[in-house]
Parts: C-alpha cells; structure tokens; sequence
C-alpha cells in the first residue's frame, strides 16, 4: 500500500491554503516556495480540487485560491479522492484476481487494511490539521501580505481556527 506524492502534496497543500485562506486568496506561486512543490504540479492538483468543489479560484491582480467550504467539512479522504488517488492496499485493486486469477491468501487482511485507512482517513478534518500546524507553531503562521489588497488595514499576527 502506498499513497503517492500526489495525495501527500495535495493534503499538503490544502494546509497551506486554509493557514492563509483568512487574508484572502493564497496563491499557487506562494503555497510553491513555502512547501517546496512544483508550481505545475500545484496547478494540476488545484485544477481536480477545485472540480472536486474543494477549492474556488479567484482571477485577476490579488487572485489565486480560497476554501469552497469550512476546514471542518473536509476531510483527509475528500482532498486525497478529489485528485484521483487510490487508497487500495490489495495488488488486485479489489478484483479479487491476485494469484493467478484467484483470491490470494492475504486478500481479506488487505481489504480490512483498506477499510480502516479509509475510516481513519474520513474522521480527519482539514481543520483538525490545520490547528496541529497552529500548535506546532505556537499560533503564529507567517503571512505575506499584498500591500494592494489591504491597504490601511493592519496584519494579524495570530490565525485563528478556522472552524465553522
């Protein structure tokens, strides 16, 4: 079993846009250089999460990228189906066809493997990663601020959770 470097970036990723979301659309070019991922890899995730209803884009100067719904209405398992990842432990991908066309010895432990990763997975929130990252960083998450967007207006220093 293995969930690739696409559901990790994109777990990762959605992170990154819901720590920032608050000031306003996040870029990809931003969410690129703080989390080391490539910047068209990034525009291809966005693109199935926003199609996935994830994620709303915003064009034009000052644009790029907020939540479509609260942090606490998304879980591990939407953002990792959104982008097309499997969560299959089983060689077969659950056809049953695994030792020469027949069910091998293992199967039934791999589907209970698969069932409990996709429970698991299913009872973590975005928001319940996103205060993890909060703790971690005693409250505070480093914002650049668009000098066009806000003028006048003061940064924050802390984010809040962004439950709803």
């Amino acid at each position: 079993m293995r969930l690739t470097t696409k559901g990790r970036f994109a777990v990762t990723a959605m992170i990154d846009l819901a720590l920032r979301c608050s000031e306003g659309p996040v870029t990809l070019a931003g969410i690129s250089e703080r989390q080391k991922i490539s910047l068209s890899y990034l525009e291809q995730l966005f693109g199935k999460l926003r199609r996935y209803g994830l994620v709303d884009s915003v064009r034009g100067p000052g644009g790029g990228y907020c939540l479509a719904r609260p942090t606490s209405q998304m879980t591990v398992t939407d953002i990792i189906r959104a982008v097309d990842e499997p969560l299959d432990a089983t060689q077969c991908g659950g056809r049953e066809n695994c030792h020469d066309d027949e069910r091998c010895m293992t199967h039934e432990l791999w589907t209970t493997l698969n069932e409990k990763m996709f429970e698991y997975l299913s009872s973590v929130t975005l928001n319940e990663l996103v205060d993890q990252q909060l703790q971690r960083q005693g409250g505070n998450v480093s914002v650049l601020h668009d000098a066009r967007r806000r003028v006048g207006s003061r940064p924050r220093a802390k984010v809040m959770s962004l439950s709803s």
